[in-house]
Formats: C-alpha cells, sequence, structure tokens
C-alpha cells in the first residue's frame, strides 16, 4: 500500500498536469480565434464567442479535477492520521 506522502506527490503532479492542460488548451482556442480573425472579421467573432464557452467549460471541468484530488488527499490522509485529524 503506498504511504500518504506517495500519494500527495501523485496528486500534486496530477493536478500540475490538469492546469497546464486547461493553459495549453486556452492558448491554442486563442491562437486559433486570432488566426480566423485574421481571415474574416464576422467568423472571427463566432469562434471567439464558441472558444469562450469552451474555456468556461474547460476551467469548470480542471477546478472540479482539482477538487477531487483535493478529496482523495484529505480521504488519504484521514486514512493515515486517523479520525482524529481536524477538518
Amino acid at each position: 500500500m503506498p504511504s500518504y506522502s506517495d500519494v500527495e506527490k501523485a496528486a500534486n503532479a496530477e493536478k500540475r498536469r490538469v492546469w497546464f492542460a486547461w493553459l495549453a488548451g486556452t492558448l491554442l482556442l486563442l491562437f486559433v480565434c486570432r488566426a480566423v480573425w485574421v481571415f474574416s472579421a464576422a467568423a472571427g467573432v463566432v469562434v471567439g464567442v464558441l472558444a469562450g464557452l469552451v474555456v468556461v467549460a474547460l476551467t469548470a471541468t480542471a477546478y472540479r479535477m482539482h477538487a477531487a484530488l483535493n478529496r482523495r488527499l484529505d480521504r488519504e490522509r484521514r486514512e493515515v492520521l486517523g479520525d482524529d485529524y481536524p477538518g
């Protein structure tokens, strides 16, 4: 069975991966919007609005994943430290 330290390191690494993926996806959408805007301003507005909705969805998903990892860490912490752990 892995120790709490191993689980904490893995969860923190996964959190970094989640937020890096969010940043990469957001930047990619920004570049696509800018490229479409160069060719057609009207289409750029439509793509920009759609990209904004996608970024909101990506942010919500990344936050939920982050919160799920925090809950898992809390369960592991309680398992290691016992029920007397405050929090």
